[in-house]
């Protein structure tokens, strides 16, 4: 459900949301923003991440992982936080978590840095009275409006979304 565009409430979501920590995709500098709190075992999720690489040349997404789903979700979250091209390594895991394959598997013992990071995110996103993942919060220009929004969406609703 999405919170009326430009309320207070909205843009004081986008700036706490700010705060938490993730990995980058899309343009540095673009107006329009998306901040998405995500679980790496979530297929909505993965939708949501394919939807958006049309768009990826006019936005700027910065894609935070939560764990709630099961317990693989924060140690893949923290190796896609590690990751020099988070971007290549979210593809994979998303190629083979959608063939069954449960995502990427963790090597050994995560980052506790990273897991502590990953809880942050989580409690950070639970916060923001979200409820399912991808949750966005996000900027549609430098001055907003600002929305949140919850689900994955196919590319022309995100573009809409974002007034694109």
């Amino acid at each position: 459900v999405a919170a009326a565009p430009n309320t207070a409430s909205a843009r004081q979501a986008f700036e706490r949301a700010s705060q938490g920590t993730g990995f980058v995709v899309g343009q540095a500098m673009a107006a329009r923003s998306l901040l998405v709190f995500f679980d790496p075992q979530c297929p909505h999720c993965a939708t949501l991440w394919v939807a958006s690489k049309p768009l990826r040349d006019r936005i700027r997404m910065t894609w935070m992982p939560v764990a709630f789903i099961g317990p693989s979700s924060a140690p893949q979250g923290a190796l896609m936080l590690a990751a020099k091209d988070a971007t290549s390594t979210m593809d994979l895991h998303e190629t083979l978590l959608a063939s069954g394959q449960g995502g990427l598997a963790v090597p050994g013992p995560a980052d506790p840095d990273l897991l502590a990071k990953i809880k942050a995110n989580t409690e950070l996103w639970k916060s923001l009275d979200a409820t399912s993942v991808p949750h966005l919060v996000y900027r549609v220009g430098e001055q907003g409006p600002y929305g949140t929004q919850s689900g994955g969406m196919p590319t022309a609703q995100l573009a809409q979304l974002l007034g694109l």
